[in-house]
């Protein structure tokens, strides 16, 4: 397996220590830079032996931009920011892999429930992961013929770091009665659902995005 990070090196170490056996790595790469995106995922297959078995684009960004509280400018650069990772670094993430993918790899990418219900203080990061989930869906059809698999996630509030200050501020209690649970998901939950998808027999589920909100949203 080969981690990813930006500026996380000590927490990617410390996943890095926890994985069984070996053959492991930690790459590095700015996802909102193209040519690093290429440098990691050249990286990545180098260690893991030249080829890349499963890709899942975790990575995102959330900026709070109502459109009515910003300036121009502002406005123009949470578009940026958000698109440039949430949905770009995804797409040249997958491009930049694909000569790496044997037959039977697959791609999972991970939505947000905000591409369905809208995101109305962070619009760009709702269109980002509507986005996300019309480019899985094309992938999956394009890709078929060669035998890669495309789907997606899509999870509503999760128990992470991006998600923490929301959670523990005054507004946590009505974020978590949101799902008819009382509360939201943990991350394991999540990665049991992508690590179905990314598994061999999930090949009939390519084209699928996947909701994950506790039945908080339902469509």
């Amino acid at each position: 397996m080969a981690i990813h990070h930006r500026d996380s090196a000590e927490e990617a170490d410390g996943l890095l220590r926890e994985l069984p056996g070996e053959g492991h790595s930690v790459v590095r790469a700015d996802l909102a830079d193209p040519e690093a995106v290429r440098a990691m995922v050249d990286a990545a297959a180098r260690e893991l032996g030249g080829s890349i078995d499963v890709l899942v684009n975790n990575a995102g960004r959330y900026f709070h931009h109502p459109v009515t509280d910003l300036s121009y400018e502002e406005w123009q650069d949470a578009w940026r920011r958000t698109l440039e990772v949430n949905l770009l670094g995804a797409a040249n993430a997958i491009w930049c892999a694909l000569p790496y993918l044997p037959p039977g790899a697959r791609i999972v990418n991970v939505s947000s429930r905000g591409a369905f219900r809208g995101e109305p203080d962070a619009p760009a990061y709702g269109a980002s992961k509507a986005g996300l989930n019309a480019m899985s869906q094309s992938l999956a059809v394009a890709l078929a013929p060669r035998g890669i698999a495309v789907a997606a996630v899509a999870p509503g509030f999760v128990e992470t770091d991006m998600t923490n200050e929301h959670l523990k501020a005054p507004r946590g209690d009505a974020i978590r009665a949101q799902s008819p649970f009382g509360r939201v998901a943990a991350p394991e939950e999540i990665a049991a659902a992508v690590l179905y998808l990314a598994a061999p027999d999930a090949e009939w589920a390519s084209g699928a995005v996947l909701d994950l909100n506790g039945a908080s949203y339902l469509r």
